[in-house]
């Protein structure tokens, strides 16, 4: 593999400068090359919290990407090869491929197919030029500097003003919506909702104005006479978004909640961003199409080293036009990692910085359980912190699943059958009813369990 392959398989000059910036280590988690096999494969960080994956054939050009680009091959491709013939020492050397390298292979390979040549044909595009560093800035002088700090101020300024303008909206609106009855908002909540979620966008209120967009499927998914109680919590959450955002409108995580977030790059190079490298497993994932046209991708993870349980989500978001798009792990997985948190008064969404290889398959460990015995316990030290926050993950004592007379799912403790029980979102897998299960990792929002995963006497059982 040279650098002139890689010229001529680009589509065009423009995938080859963007494959250029994702040539820098820093943007790959993961490199690996087969010791004997033609193969190289890695995770590119894209855009998202999920890294894609990318793999190459270096004998026969063929490739794979998880992300959605519709150039083939498009820049992480490139990039991977890029490394490959440029600084082929990034990569380590092993002797097994990941389960994802197979199921690519096992799908394109077929037995005595010839290697495909390399593309002889280059026209209008440089590999050179791509590589060529772009011109630096002018030097700024300090009077243009300080203009565009002050610009800079001003529009910082005029975001909290219309933000503030917004959270004044939003209040009133909460008002009215009481003023005029529960169950009247829960029949029109798909208007009121969109009315007010759009007049949010228009105040730059973008982040708050998608969770309200959110709040009538989220009531929908429940049974008619839940929807008044679960429609005042919400309510009631939004009021407390909007008094702690008047008191300390700087702080990282209330500006996400109602504004916008941080890049990545903020991210890593924020020093009170909290890092942890250790052991973690794939859960189970929380795929939404959302209003705006968005897919949200939660892949929720478990810490397999903290003596209490300790979770971590990455969040991705990408448009619903793009279609499926594979995820960059799959539930059951465990990997080494360095993880970056988000600044949040409970952190859990994270990013993943540096990617340590694989982890060994067993067990979960065994956690201490709650001195009180309430499998909630967490949950509610978890609202203590952020109120406002709606999936809270848990890990559930010893315990099964049971169906109620109108086939509602019910998880119960094994110590106290008769204790409390905590209802099920969705249907259940007949085969999962009176199962024993030692431990199980979940999703509590206040009115409903959404199952990720359990430990049971014949292993892991994914739930998500």
């Amino acid at each position: 593999m040279d650098l002139k392959t890689i010229e001529a398989l680009a589509p065009d000059q423009a995938s080859l400068g963007a494959a250029a910036k994702l040539t820098k280590r820093s943007n790959w988690p993961r490199l690996e090359a087969h010791e004997q096999l033609p193969l190289i494969w890695g995770e590119c960080q894209g855009s998202g919290s999920n890294p894609y994956r990318v793999a190459f054939d270096t004998s026969d050009h063929g490739y794979k990407c998880t992300c959605p680009s519709r150039k083939f091959p498009c820049k992480h491709i490139l990039a991977l090869m890029w490394i490959g013939a440029t600084a082929p020492d990034s990569f380590a050397r092993v002797d097994q491929t990941p389960e994802w390298v197979n199921d690519w292979l096992g799908r394109r390979r077929k037995p005595g197919q010839p290697p495909t040549a390399a593309p002889a044909r280059a026209e209008g595009k440089s590999i050179e030029e791509a590589a060529r560093p772009e011109q630096s800035a002018p030097v700024e002088d300090a009077a243009a500097a300080e203009r565009r700090e002050a610009a800079q101020r001003k529009r910082a300024e005029d975001t909290r003003t219309a933000v503030s303008a917004a959270l004044d909206e939003l209040d009133q609106w909460i008002a009215d919506q009481l003023r005029l009855g529960l169950a009247g908002f829960v029949d029109a909540s798909s208007e009121r909702c969109r009315r007010i979620a759009a007049r949010l966008v228009d105040l730059k209120a973008t982040a708050l104005a998608g969770r309200i967009d959110e709040l009538p499927a989220r009531l929908m998914a429940l049974r008619s006479e839940e929807r008044p109680d679960a429609a005042i919590r919400e309510l009631g959450k939004l009021v407390l978004i909007a008094k702690a955002w008047r008191a300390a409108p700087d702080d990282a995580e209330l500006k996400r909640l109602v504004s916008t977030s941080e890049t990545r790059d903020q991210i890593l190079a924020n020093p009170d961003a909290i890092q942890v490298e250790s052991d973690w497993e794939v859960l189970g994932e929380k795929i939404e199409s959302r209003r705006d046209g968005l897919v949200s991708h939660a892949t929720w993870l478990l810490d397999l080293k903290s003596p209490t349980p300790r979770f971590a989500v990455l969040l991705d978001f990408f448009p619903a036009s793009a279609g499926r798009r594979s995820g960059a792990f799959a539930p059951g997985d465990r990997f080494k990692a360095r993880l970056v948190f988000y600044p949040s008064r409970n952190p859990l969404r994270a990013l993943v910085a540096e990617r340590l290889g694989d982890a060994a398959p067993g067990a979960w460990p065994i956690f201490a359980e709650d001195a009180t015995g309430d499998p909630l316990a967490a949950y509610a030290a978890f609202q203590d912190g952020a109120p406002w926050l709606s999936d809270c993950p848990i890990i559930l004592p010893a315990g099964a699943i049971a169906l109620d007379e109108k086939d509602g799912a019910w998880w119960q403790p094994a110590s106290d059958p008769h204790g409390i029980a905590l209802p099920v979102a969705g249907s259940v897998s007949q085969t999962l009813l009176g199962f024993d299960l030692a431990a199980t990792a979940a999703l509590w929002n206040g009115a409903r369990l959404e199952l990720l995963a359990s430990q049971s006497s014949i292993g892991r059982l994914d739930l998500s």
